[in-house]
């Protein structure tokens, strides 16, 4: 159970020097927009730290639990001391706190939300399920964060800088190798193609594969109702779907990056055919 981090009126509020403070170790969020910082700091500069941060005791000082932005933003305006609540918390309870409050105020890009759900999941020892329902996301949103850390460093970084969005680190996370993973990276930033522009190149680099006798496959024209219907299976099942046909038949392939993946995807479609 998450202790509240609400502030009440029994709580005592004390100025700490904030030479006593120190990060929160389990803090996700590990970029902080200066711009943001300075405005805060230009707010508290004239009226003061409203809002007291939250803080628990360690050795040789205190650890923040909830408000670094204002330790921050209190740093720059070059105050000596910060309003502060102490309370009792243990490891685990820092680490939910720490991640549950940014993705509740939506703080976190996606590579720090992922690496959270990691560390959270390895130090409680929970299945993907099991996070889920103590963050309140669903599974596959769990899943999807979670597959973001399989991309080679450099990508998750323009990820983390914002060159990158969410939607096109899920639609390299599926290409096979970690160079042409790069590769894409780069033409998406370079050429500053959406996720569906990305997407299509993804699809006819595929497409142009040598089949097993060495033979390049046949670049068809794609017709757009079988990509429309690709497009609206991939956004509803939350992975790469690909519809395969001729002579009037076909099939349509669904792909998964780990066990827990593929079972997301068989609920997901045990619930269609039992309803």
């Amino acid at each position: 159970m998450i202790p509240s981090l609400n502030i009440s009126d029994d709580d005592k509020v004390v100025e700490i020097p904030l030479s006593q403070l120190r990060a929160n170790p389990y803090q996700p969020r590990k970029t902080f927009e200066e711009e943001s910082i300075q405005e805060l700091s230009a707010s508290i500069k004239e009226h003061g730290v409203i809002q007291p941060i939250i803080v628990r005791s360690v050795l040789k000082g205190y650890e923040i639990i909830a408000g670094e932005r204002r330790f921050r933003a209190s740093q720059l305006a070059g105050l000596p001391t910060i309003p502060a609540v102490v309370k009792k918390f243990t490891d685990q309870q820092v680490m939910e706190i720490a991640l549950i409050e940014n993705i509740q105020r939506e703080d976190l890009n996606a590579i720090e939300l992922a690496v959270a759900y990691q560390a959270l999941s390895e130090e409680l020892k929970l299945t993907q399920e099991e996070l889920a329902l103590k963050v309140g996301k669903s599974r596959s949103h769990v899943a999807n964060f979670l597959r973001l850390l399989q991309l080679p460093e450099e990508i998750k970084q323009h990820v983390s800088r914002g060159t990158l969005s969410m939607g096109h680190a899920r639609a390299i996370v599926g290409v096979k190798s970690d160079k042409q993973k790069k590769e894409f990276a780069e033409s998406a930033i370079r050429e500053q193609w959406s996720v569906r522009e990305l997407e299509e190149a993804i699809q006819r680099h595929d497409e142009k594969k040598p089949k097993p006798d060495g033979k390049p496959k046949p670049n068809k024209k794609r017709d757009p109702y079988i990509h429309e219907l690709e497009e609206n299976l991939r956004d509803h099942y939350k992975t790469t779907v690909k519809i395969k046909h001729a002579n009037n038949k076909g099939k349509i392939e669904l792909l998964y990056y780990s066990k827990e993946d593929l079972e997301r995807i068989l609920e997901l479609l045990q619930g269609k055919i039992s309803s």
